[in-house]
């Protein structure tokens, strides 16, 4: 008899005995047994499974979903408990303070200048003395890697104090950052820096005279310098290892400084006036006072020389609205153009000059460029320079692998990526570049004016 009809039959006939009635779950678990007992057979079994798998750790832990508001409470909880315990094991002030008196009780002689050395056997001895805490510092590696030229094998106690300070200051640093790591990924989004840096504002001396209406603007500002080098591929996101690594926490904790120096806070890019200087240049740049810029507002920025072929190509790349630019999008250009020797700058302003889309520019490509250049040289009456010279100049600057494509790398690595974009960009600083040995005679002659006064 054929199989399908045996089944037929079988589904079709009642089941009377009492005895044999299951209930539903048991039905289903019996079916799952069953499909997991032929689907095994099917596939040949799992017999030669390899049983070192047994023993593999378990790697990947899920994150608990927006709904399980438990498990996310129970992840919080145990991360802030972690962050606590962290904290504790490192040393407070008096502790310091205690490892400083030791130091500068078991000194080597004789000293250096009035420089404090320690050798060895002295270090293992304020190591044993120093505490629990301390003993992560107190090895051969740390000794090996201050010890520099001194002829009795010792290290300067100072220096040794200093890294001390230095690490205990990056764990702090690193916690305190942790605690805006809403994810617990480690690293933080645009609105986990934001509010760390909003809350860290009071702390910091050399803001006090900010209102706390423009809080919110010197947060964007400061937050923004994180993310146009840290975040090349604007993930929205930094890890705070990378924040860590790089200079900008230091410049930004600097502030705490009650006597920073006029030209420290003018060069340091969280500052007060550097702030209010680059938010100025937004409000001023604001002719129609709608809290954006059109094109035509933006081609006043610096010294107004910036070409409409360059400010095209901003409007067609960056996030605008309506055409027009935001202030987020205004301080990316901004960044960019300030420090055009930094890689990132350059990447910003070549996937403005690649226009093409190919990853390299080309004869084409910097023509495209230079001729607005020319343009605005007969406009200003000055006589236009020709384009091959320029383009040959470019190419011996840069000295690509190819001949006859710049890639963003040949940029960097040339060093030159500064003075190239400049060229092809902005009047005044072609003008400064073609002028540039006149301009040094210049300087050296009005030097030596005063110095004969």
């Amino acid at each position: 008899m054929d199989w399908k009809e045996v089944l037929r039959r079988r589904l079709t006939t009642p089941n009377t005995d009492p005895n044999n009635q299951k209930s539903e779950q048991e039905l289903k678990d019996e079916e799952m047994d069953l499909f997991t007992k032929y689907y095994s057979e099917w596939k040949g079994g799992r017999k030669n499974t390899n049983e070192l798998y047994k023993t593999i750790p378990r790697f990947y832990y899920r994150l608990p979903a927006e709904d399980e508001v438990l498990l996310q409470k129970l992840r919080e909880e145990s991360r802030a408990v972690f962050l606590q315990r962290k904290s504790r094991e490192l040393l407070d002030n008096e502790e310091l303070q205690n490892l400083w008196f030791l130091l500068d009780k078991h000194q080597t002689p004789p000293m250096i200048g009035e420089e404090a050395m320690i050798n060895y056997e002295n270090f293992l001895k304020v190591g044993e003395k120093a505490g629990p805490k301390c003993k992560q510092f107190f090895t051969a590696k740390v000794f090996a890697k201050l010890l520099h030229t001194d002829s009795y094998g010792r290290i300067s106690i100072m220096q040794f104090f200093n890294y001390v300070m230095r690490k205990v200051w990056l764990h702090q640093t690193r916690i305190g950052l942790s605690l805006y790591d809403v994810a617990g990924q480690g690293y933080l989004r645009e609105s986990d820096l934001e509010n760390y840096i909003l809350e860290l504002i009071p702390t910091l001396p050399q803001l006090d005279g900010l209102e706390k209406s423009f809080y919110s603007f010197y947060v964007c500002t400061a937050v923004r310098k994180f993310f146009f080098f840290l975040d090349p591929l604007r993930t929205g996101k930094i890890k705070i290892q990378d924040i860590l690594a790089c200079s900008f926490l230091d410049d930004l904790l600097e502030l705490r400084d009650e006597e920073l120096s006029k030209e420290s806070q003018e060069t340091n890019w969280f500052s007060a006036p550097s702030a209010l200087r680059v938010y100025g240049q937004y409000l001023n740049l604001d002719k129609d006072h709608n809290g954006m810029l059109s094109k035509e507002e933006l081609s006043r920025y610096g010294t107004a020389t910036m070409t409409n072929v360059f400010l095209d190509r901003v409007f067609q790349e960056c996030l605008t609205y309506d055409g027009e630019m935001d202030y987020k999008t205004y301080l990316d250009f901004v960044l960019a153009l300030e420090n055009r020797k930094e890689p990132a700058a350059l990447q910003y302003i070549f996937k403005l000059l690649d226009i093409e889309n190919k990853g390299y520019l080309n004869v084409f490509s910097l023509n495209y460029f230079f001729r607005a250049i020319q343009e605005l040289m007969k406009i200003h009456g000055q006589d236009p320079v020709s384009f091959q010279d320029v383009k040959d100049e470019i190419f011996d600057m840069v000295k690509p692998k190819d001949p006859l494509k710049i890639s963003l790398q040949d940029l960097i690595n040339s060093n030159q990526g500064d003075t190239v974009t400049t060229i092809l960009i902005d009047l005044n600083g072609f003008w400064t570049y073609e002028n540039r040995e006149a301009l040094v005679a210049s300087d050296s002659e009005n030097s030596t004016d005063l110095d004969d006064t």
